[in-house]
């Protein structure tokens, strides 16, 4: 870097004496040059100024020094442009990277509170779920409980229509029985009767009377179980 810093210091006393001597058209490009390898070179205007100051030194002085030293100044101040735009540019960025910062954190703020809202997103959807779970499994219970009753229920009609038909089968057979015993009765009755029309017409009387109770009978008989048996078949 020393030796960096040396090789600048002798070109710009060449590049000034150059100038110098050229008069006051001379070019400051060469001065713009030395300013651009200053910023190169990490410089800034106080280093300059001291190499300035050191080139000034050597220079021999003349009638028209006052000149001279105007003159230098402008070199000097060409010189150091780039340094201060460098500085500028410094300050601009500087500006930049505050403001990007302040965005940065506004962003920071709203992605905070984008995270908050959706983690009380997140923790109410898992409250949902775990209701719809419950939910859900309070529902299976209650049509695992409906199947059953429903198989229950379909056992218990089963066995009410089996003990109706049980009961009707009592019934008819009862009804089968007392009507075949009036028919034994009746035909009995008649064997009698017809003995008796050949030697006993008041004996005949009798058992035709007899007879017609028990066909009365047999009719009130039949009557019954047939409402029994009506009301066997509605229920």
């Amino acid at each position: 870097m020393k030796a960096k810093l040396t090789g600048l210091s002798q070109r710009y006393q060449t590049a000034l004496r150059k100038h110098l001597q050229q008069g006051p058209r001379a070019s400051l490009q060469p001065a713009h040059d030395l300013g651009r390898r200053a910023v190169t070179l990490g410089l800034e205007t106080l280093d300059v100024a001291r190499i300035h100051q050191g080139a000034l030194a050597t220079l021999e002085a003349s009638n028209s020094r006052d000149g001279i030293i105007k003159r230098a100044e402008i070199f000097f101040a060409e010189a150091v442009t780039p340094i201060e735009k460098t500085h500028c540019a410094a300050l601009k960025a500087n500006a930049h990277f505050s403001q990007l910062v302040k965005t940065l954190n506004r962003r920071t703020v709203d992605l905070a509170a984008s995270n908050q809202f959706l983690k009380q997103g997140i923790a109410q959807r898992k409250t949902v779920e775990q209701a719809l779970k419950k939910s859900a499994g309070h529902y299976a219970r209650l049509l695992k409980k409906s199947c059953r009753l429903q198989k229950h229920l379909r056992y218990l009609t089963h066995q009410i229509l089996s003990a109706q038909e049980e009961e009707r089968k009592k019934i008819s057979r009862d009804l089968h029985d007392e009507v075949a015993q009036t028919l034994l009765g009746i035909n009995v009755r008649l064997l009698t009767l017809k003995k008796e029309a050949a030697v006993n017409t008041e004996g005949l009387k009798k058992e035709i009377a007899s007879t017609q109770r028990l066909v009365k009978q047999s009719v009130k008989t039949m009557n019954r179980f047939a409402r029994e048996f009506g009301k066997q078949h509605d229920t």
